[in-house]
């Protein structure tokens, strides 16, 4: 069961109650875990606990954010991607993952990773590893998205260096070092 709200939001929502009708907080966090569906805040709180990453960032995120995953490699950045991308799609929307990193057998590698079958998604999940890729394929390809549909843009670095390596009169200026007059 989805929570409205993270969960700290609703932690927040119990405390307020709780000054406002001076009531023991225990309380108020039982009622806000009612409203939500749950017995009592316990049974929220393990819930919410027991929730895979990709379910915990989903919940955190609106209509419309973007969210930037950096980290050196080998961290996790692609997986903890492909979580969300999973939770999105056990929601019923959609989810596109652009690459210029990976084919095909990689990302369905990656899915057996984090222990999800592809197959369970094929109807929601398009894979998209087009040489062309940059910020005007991706909108022209999302342009007819449905509301809810979440994009990956996996290894956004590569954009920037082939956008850099193509152009005849030098470097992007994007990524040129600037460094301060002495």
């Amino acid at each position: 069961m989805r929570v409205s709200a993270p969960v700290y939001h609703l932690k927040r929502q119990a405390r307020l109650l709780s000054r406002r009708e001076k009531i023991p907080l225990h309380e108020a966090l039982d009622r806000v875990a009612a409203k939500e569906g749950f017995g009592s805040w316990s049974l929220l709180a393990a819930k919410a606990a027991e929730a895979a990453p990709g379910d915990k960032l989903l919940a955190r995120l609106m209509p419309g954010d973007m969210v930037l995953v950096a980290a050196r490699p080998g961290q996790g950045k692609t997986l903890m991607s492909l979580e969300v991308a999973v939770a999105t799609m056990k929601q019923g929307n959609r989810a596109v993952f652009f690459t210029l990193e990976y084919v095909h057998a990689d990302i369905l590698d990656r899915f057996r990773d984090i222990g999800i079958e592809p197959a369970d998604f094929n109807h929601l999940f398009t894979f998209d590893n087009s040489d062309v890729i940059s910020s005007g394929y991706i909108i022209e390809r999302l342009r007819s998205a449905p509301r809810g549909t979440l994009a990956v843009i996996d290894y956004l670095q590569l954009l920037d260096q082939r956008r850099g390596e193509s152009r005849a009169h030098g470097p992007n200026p994007c990524l040129e070092v600037v460094r301060p007059r002495t």
